[in-house]
């Protein structure tokens, strides 16, 4: 049999590790699982034991080798992606500290204030791209500093997640700029640490790896982890990218078209729009990142999409299947009678960059029902998408956008979103995620592509379904006014609304 070479791709996700392999052609011969626990030990609080995550993912590449042995396939090269902006604190000799906050966090609201104060906002944005959030990695460490004195003082790194996976798979410390550009500290023009940002909250930019390509191999398989998975001894490791550019690898978006880009109806929602140069929003309201393919992206991001119908089904439909409870919302006209649903269950990320944002239905009556509270919950998560969309639209380029995630796969929902961003939403037949990204970066350097705009070209995903717009006009003026009447005062940063109503 003539081996078949494949590349790997990782992706250490909040609530699983998912590995993938991927011949030359882009397709998706073996793939393997693992999940493993979500700590929250106060309000606000997200964490995980990092040992968790290099315990599943050495158990799923061990898994994923066995089948492609089977399959008669060779793995070339290894790439990671990963959840973003979470900390792992280690000591002089590697070892980990106390648990990973993580990119849902909100234990760091004092942090983030401290941070502007020491640094404008408008410098912090016009350097990093973005202003303090407190999901970010910088925001965390200052935290420690002030909250655990004993275990900041033992701090010699802070890794995000996947570059401390690639640190025991390698023995390597590195980072490169798409996950980066989420800790809050990365100067986006010089794709460097900004010693300035870090010297004035007293930081030493030693504390964080080397930022590297994300194409780039850093390090090798250690040889007992090649002996314990079965995968090749020496196997190249490369940098990768964060699950958002990862996911935008695999998608084929590039600032090579830049008309193109992608919602997400995940756990939480998400606008990406590739960039050929760094340009963010004055206020911050959305991010910009740098993106794996070398170039730039901005990133809308609302903390719950489908997370919230998850939320609603648990909490008062659990036995009741998520097709019936589309279904029922489907013959409820738009506007719901009447029932606006703001969807602030954890805060709000963009364009309100507030976590103490709550949700609320709002206009309830004894002629409502549960069908009623799920089409509000449908048009209230698609109204912040667009109101993060409204920000986004004067930077970008977009003319159009691939829908990915779990609630991509409504037609209803889909619809409703289409006809809120005022954008065609195209759903693909196959939906390649982060660990497909993943790979497909680790192609050049196994020889299976010359570059990655070449693996790029040849590997984007086949044309899709256009989903037609659905009216939302009046859920619209519904959740305009709801949000005014609650929250409107909270707000510092013109409301992005005055553009679009």
């Amino acid at each position: 049999m003539t081996p078949r070479p494949v590349t790997l791709g990782l992706d250490l996700g909040t609530s699983g590790v998912k590995v993938v392999a991927l011949d030359a052609q882009g397709q998706t011969i073996a793939e393997v699982q693992r999940s493993y626990p979500l700590l929250t030990p106060q309000p606000g609080w997200t964490e995980q034991h990092p040992e968790d995550w290099a315990a599943a993912s050495v158990d799923a590449l061990q898994d994923l080798a066995g089948q492609l042995g089977k399959l008669g396939a060779v793995p070339l090269a290894l790439g990671l992606s990963g959840q973003m902006h979470g900390a792992v604190f280690l000591d002089g000799r590697g070892e980990i500290l106390r648990p990973a906050p993580l990119w849902n966090d909100q234990r760091t609201g004092a942090q983030v204030q401290e941070i502007e104060q020491r640094i404008p906002r408008a410098d912090l944005i016009a350097r990093t791209g973005n202003r303090a959030v407190t999901g970010f990695q910088l925001p965390k460490l200052v935290w420690l500093r002030e909250a655990e004195p004993q275990v900041f003082a033992r701090t010699r790194h802070v890794l995000l997640p996947k570059d401390y996976l690639r640190f025991v798979l390698t023995g390597k410390m590195h980072t490169e700029p798409s996950d980066a550009s989420g800790v809050g500290a990365l100067n986006l023009v010089h794709k460097t640490w900004d010693t300035d940002v870090l010297d004035a909250l007293g930081l030493s930019a030693d504390l964080f790896p080397e930022v590297v390509n994300s194409w780039d191999v850093v390090g090798r398989l250690k040889t007992e982890l090649s002996t314990r998975t079965g995968l090749p001894v020496g196997l190249p490791v490369v940098a990768g990218g964060g699950d958002n550019a990862a996911a935008g690898i695999a998608l084929g978006l590039t600032a090579a078209r830049p008309e193109v880009g992608s919602v997400s109806l995940g756990t939480s929602g998400v606008l990406f729009a590739p960039l050929t140069q760094p340009t963010p929003d004055p206020e911050g309201r959305v991010h910009l990142f740098a993106h794996a393919d070398g170039g730039y992206n901005l990133l809308g991001v609302t903390l719950a999409c489908a997370g919230a119908l998850q939320w609603l089904h648990d909490k008062l439909a659990p036995d009741t299947s998520f097709d019936t409870l589309l279904t029922e919302a489907a013959q409820v006209p738009h506007g719901a009678d009447g029932v606006t649903f703001l969807p602030y269950l954890a805060g709000e990320r963009s364009p309100w960059m507030n976590p103490d944002l709550r949700g609320a239905w709002i206009g309830l009556s004894l002629a409502h029902g549960r069908a009623h509270l799920t089409r509000a919950l449908l048009e209230g998560t698609a109204l912040a998408l667009a109101d993060t969309s409204a920000v986004m639209r004067p930077l970008s380029e977009v003319t159009s956008l691939l829908a990915t995630g779990g609630g991509a796969r409504s037609d209803l929902w889909l619809g409703l979103v289409s006809g809120a961003l005022g954008l065609p939403v195209e759903r693909l037949e196959q939906e390649p995620g982060a660990a497909v990204g993943a790979a497909i970066l680790s192609m050049p350097a196994a020889g299976l592509y010359p570059d990655l705009p070449g693996a790029m070209r040849a590997l984007r995903p086949p044309p899709g379904t256009n989903i037609p717009p659905l009216a939302i006009d009046r859920a619209q003026s519904q959740h305009r006014e709801a949000f005014g009447r609650l929250y409107g005062p909270l707000q510092d940063a013109p409301h992005p609304r005055k553009a679009t109503y």
